[in-house]
Parts: C-alpha cells; structure tokens; sequence
C-alpha cells in the first residue's frame, strides 16, 4: 500500500508507514502483560508436510517485538526529513516496513521454517536497503551483505533439516519435547551458529557490516540497532536457551567467539576515520557482549543480555542518527576532517555524547547497567580469561568513542560552516539521547521485565 499512497501524497505515505510501525509497538504492548505473566498467546494452522503456520507469543518474543518496533518508529520519523530530498523513496518506505515486518514475523514464530522464511526476507530487504543510492560501489557492498547472510542462512536451514530429522518435527515445541530425552547434535548446533554468526557480523562473518554503511543513516540504524543484528542474538536466544540448552563447551566456546570478535572490532573502530564504519565495528564489539550474557546461563546473565539489546538499540539508533545528521550537513564521513561542530550543532552534539556514554557503560545510563549485570553473570559462570576479553573490549570501546566526539565535535571547525540538522531529525536523537539516561535512572522498570522474561526462558520463574 505504501507505494500506492506514495503516487498520490507523499505525506500520506510517510504518516501511513508511521502509523504502521507504531500500530505494531501498541498491540505488542498489550500482549506483555500476559506474556509477562506466564499466560502465552497462541496461534496455530496445521499444514501439510510439518510447515504448520505457528505464532506465539512469549515473554522473549514480546520484549524484542517492543524493543525493534519502537526503535524503528522513531527512525521512520527520522526518515521524512533524512529522505526527503532522494529518488526511491516510495522503495525505500516499503523495504523499511517489510524489513521491520518480518522482524515482527520472526520473533513470533514457533516454527523452524516460518523461522527461516522471516529471516530471508530481512536479508532480501536489507540487500535493497543497502543498496539504496544505486551506485555500482554502494551496490556491490550490497551484495556483499546479501551474499555472507543468504550462504550463512543456507547452513542454518541444514542444522534445521538436521534437527527435524532428530525430532520428528519443524515445530519448536515438539523439539523441545524430544531433546528432553536424547542429546542434541553437535553438527546441527554448529550449522545454526554459523547462520546466527554470519547475521550478527560475529567472527568469521564480519566484514559484511562495516561496508553496509554506505546505506542511508536511517537503513544503518535499523541495520544496527533495530532489526537485522539483533536477530542473531534473538535466534541464539530462543534456540539455544528456551528450546534446547546447550552443553557446557558450547557455553564456553560462543562467548571466546563473541570476544575475540569484540576486541578486533573494538581495535579496528580505534584506527578507523570513516565515521559510520566505526559505529558499525562498535555494534560488532557490543553484540559480542550480548552473546556473552546469553552463554552465561544464570539468570542475571540472561537479564543482562536482553536489557544490552534494549539499551543498546536506543544509544546505537541515536549514534547512527547522529552521524545522519553531520553527514548531511558536512557532506563527509572523515572524522579527520571535521572538529568543532559542537558550536553549531550543539543538540546533535550532546546527543551523540549521551548515546555514546550509555555505550560505554558510563553510570548512571541504561548501558552501565546492561554491562555491569553481563560481566557480573560472567563472573560466575565464565572462565577468567573470557571475563578479561571483555573488560579490555569495553575499555576499547571508551577510547574510541572519545576519539570520535573529540575529532568531530571538540577543537576547530576544519570543513568551514555547517548548520544544525532539521527540528525533527535533532529531535529523534535528543528523545534516543533521553531513553538512554533515563533508562538507567528508572532501571528498575525494564530491568524487572527483563528479569522476567530472562526467568522464564531458563524455565526458573517462581
């Protein structure tokens, strides 16, 4: 309907996409207090050949319904200034809302091929996204995305043939039967680690995100904060926690995985001057930690792990947003050649400083918390050395985006005079710069869902 409404008013369209994307954040919202209270909605149509249209909707599913819908409503608000002025807006409003559509799809899925279909539709629409400016270079980077998640999802599906034929079945809840009574196989878990590594940008399936950021800020955003990265994490989730917990190597080789990644995309963000690829190396660094928290089994762990996804999707939209913002204005990625934008974009300026310190981990910001409760799970449950990868990513992380607000926004104006960006693009990152401190001043409130959902998915709610 979208390029329909978008032949005949442009404002129609935009308020349309809007209202759909809300309209998804509000009637998952409604289902949280059933969710939360252990009373799980359930739709089933059996089909033929075991693809037996499931959705259901769990505390898990709803916390990430809630957390992608609302990060991308604020970013499709973003998007009627950012977008404006460029040619295949109708696309691009279309791709964004089956990109957050399919998100939505995934989430809800109880079954493994459902599961699948959702998660190659985000690749399809992700590819397009990418790709937006048309330009062969941009277009190849969109490939190069395209290609690395499709081969990677290709081996997932594997591991889910392999575990159909184990258990009889693609429903995740005849699965979850079945393993209770034979040990799950090592090569499927394998397989499905790849395709959950290769969406997340984990080692060895890096390189794709970095080169995505010649994408619109909008489309990085969603890319980053919103949808596509945290599917991994989401699938890692449900999978391998609510579905069929893995073995104690498993739990330990994920999280020297997800840390070794995090401290080469942490270094890597510390020597690179395009400013949207080192946003992008950090959200490589930050998933690591999200994995982190979900290997660690305990509850606080768990906790951690899904208040980072929320916390981190507020401060990564807002840092991605920001970048919009003086790459519009500067009409340059080179934090090199920047300096001194803070006297003429203050908001913006103080924004990505927000954003940036609830990245961090500064306290009192939501970020601090998230961090703090997925090293503490560590502790406990981790070997040293892995608690100490983490550390040093999360002192990386420090450094590098110091060095990013002190060459773009501190010092001398070095690209001569630059104006603040649109009332309402600066307001999406100021609201995205308030959620990240006023998350961690009212933590209590998302830190008791998150607890919640966290305790049912270990199968130790009270």
């Amino acid at each position: 309907m979208l390029p329909i409404l978008g032949n005949f008013s442009k404002i129609l369209r935009n308020w349309f996409a809007l209202v759909l994307a809300l309209v998804s954040f509000i009637l998952s919202l409604i289902l949280l207090p059933s969710a939360l209270s252990g009373q799980f909605a359930t739709i089933q149509r059996l089909l033929p050949l075991g693809f037996n249209f499931t959705f259901c909707a769990d505390g898990l599913a709803v916390f990430m319904a809630l957390v992608s819908s609302f990060i991308s409503a604020i970013i499709i608000f973003y998007s009627f200034d950012y977008i404006d002025h460029y040619e295949n807006q109708n696309e691009y409003y279309c791709m964004v809302l089956l990109f957050m559509g399919s998100m939505m799809g995934l989430v809800y899925s109880g079954n493994l091929i459902f599961l699948y279909v959702f998660w190659e539709i985000t690749a399809l629409t992700s590819w397009r996204l990418i790709g937006f400016f048309r330009d062969k270079e941009y277009v190849i980077k969109a490939d190069k995305a395209f290609l690395v998640t499709v081969f990677g999802a290709l081996l997932m599906l594997v591991g889910f043939m392999l575990l159909a034929q184990q258990c009889g079945s693609f429903d995740l809840s005849t699965i979850k039967e079945a393993l209770k009574t034979q040990p799950l196989s090592g090569l499927a878990v394998l397989l499905i680690l790849a395709g959950i590594f290769s969406k997340s940008a984990t080692l060895p399936f890096q390189t794709w995100l970095p080169d995505a950021g010649v994408a619109p800020s909008p489309v990085t955003a969603l890319l980053h904060a919103a949808v596509l990265v945290k599917i991994g994490v989401y699938v890692f989730a449900r999978l391998f926690i609510v579905v069929m917990p893995l073995s104690q190597f498993w739990h330990v080789v994920v999280p020297a995985i997800a840390g070794l990644s995090a401290l080469i995309a942490a270094g890597a963000a510390l020597i690179d001057t395009n400013l949207k690829r080192i946003i992008a190396f950090s959200t490589i660094s930050q998933i690591g930690f999200i994995f982190l928290g979900l290997a660690c089994g305990n509850v606080i762990g768990v906790t951690g792990a899904l208040l980072y996804i929320l916390m981190h999707g507020l401060a990564k939209g807002g840092l991605f947003l920001c970048a919009g913002i003086v790459e519009q204005n500067t009409h340059s990625k080179d934090i090199t050649k920047m300096g001194g934008l803070i006297k003429t974009m203050p908001w913006t300026a103080m924004a990505f400083l927000f954003c940036a310190f609830s990245i961090m981990g500064i306290p009192p910001l939501g970020g601090f918390f998230a961090k703090f409760m997925v090293m503490t799970g560590s502790v406990y449950s981790q070997p040293l050395y892995i608690t100490l990868l983490f550390l040093c990513s999360a002192f990386f992380t420090i450094l590098y985006l110091f060095r990013v607000f002190n060459l773009v926004f501190l010092g001398n104006n070095l690209i001569g005079p630059v104006k603040e960006g649109s009332k309402l693009m600066v307001a999406c990152v100021v609201l995205l710069a308030v959620l990240s401190f006023s998350g961690g001043l009212l933590i209590k409130y998302p830190a008791d869902v998150a607890r919640t959902v966290a305790q049912q998915m270990l199968g130790t709610v009270k």
